[in-house]
């Protein structure tokens, strides 16, 4: 419930050297109670849209902290995460102003871990929902494929600069792009850096869904997040983390392992709901 993930907690922890009543918090939580299903969803929002929601330094770290608790927090009533940008942008890429550390976002040390965001967002169980508009660049493309599912509205552009600039991705881009459009497309996108219009994204199966682009001020990405978060808390929200469990083991397989996993996995939660007292384990090594 609210009083476990709160997000004015999130603020004071992620802000503690600034004066957060005077300086708007650079990332903004808010946990919400579903209209139709009553459970929960926490909706985590980039808050630079004068930079369109670029992430410098601090931005990485506060999202760390706060998808690291999500992670390390269960709450059986929450639902999805919804992950969006304030403003006309979800997130333009990174502030070369204060942009973060490369070694550290690359490194597996558990240290760089600890500050790296995509590495918190592969933790948590629950569905992430991204809602996009406008640009979706580079690290912001690499939040964005963090995310299980991605809404976006007409003014979604995505784009990957890494070529353009002699940079190299490290929050999984060349391996997740070929996963979602397939190795000829991901190729394409990357290595021209070209633009990637909504309507091509929702084809090529970037995007989950397309909706049309909200009034100014409003967000019609964000409003059908929460449509799909509500959905989905109207389901089995164990049985939701375990079918999500089940995906992303068995997307890391051959399908022989994977169909192997899935039947693993299928028994352990049958002998629990059966009051046999076995729980989901880890993966056996094959």
């Amino acid at each position: 419930d609210t009083t476990r993930i709160k997000p004015a907690h999130l603020h004071t922890s992620c802000h503690s050297k600034q004066n957060i009543m005077s300086t708007p918090a650079v990332v903004e939580t808010k946990t919400i109670e579903l209209a139709n299903s009553g459970s929960k969803a926490i909706i985590v929002c980039i808050n630079r849209p004068s930079k369109k929601n670029c992430f410098d330094t601090e931005v990485v770290h506060i999202l760390s902290e706060i998808f690291g608790k999500i992670a390390d927090t269960h709450d059986e009533e929450l639902a999805a995460i919804i992950f969006t940008g304030k403003g006309k942008s979800f997130c333009a890429g990174a502030d070369l102003s204060n942009p973060p550390n490369p070694l550290i976002q690359s490194s597996d040390l558990p240290e760089c871990l600890a500050v790296n965001p995509v590495h918190h967002m592969n933790r948590i169980t629950v569905p992430i929902i991204g809602a996009l508009q406008g640009y979706v660049i580079t690290g912001g493309f690499e939040l964005a494929l963090a995310c299980d599912i991605l809404v976006g509205d007409e003014t979604t552009k995505f784009r990957d600069t890494h070529v353009k600039f002699g940079l190299a991705p490290c929050w999984g881009l060349s391996q997740k792009l070929q996963r979602r459009v397939g190795p000829g497309r991901a190729k394409l996108i990357s290595y021209s850096a070209m633009p990637v219009t909504a309507k091509v994204a929702f084809e090529w199966g970037l995007l989950d869904e397309l909706v049309a682009a909200g009034v100014e001020g409003s967000s019609s990405s964000l409003r059908r997040a929460i449509e799909i978060a509500d959905n989905i808390g109207s389901q089995d929200l164990k049985m939701v983390r375990r079918y999500k469990q089940a995906l992303e083991q068995g997307g890391k397989m051959e399908l022989q392992k994977g169909l192997q996993r899935e039947r693993e996995l299928g028994i352990a939660h049958y002998l629990e709901i059966m009051n046999d007292g076995n729980t989901f384990k880890a993966p056996r090594t094959i």
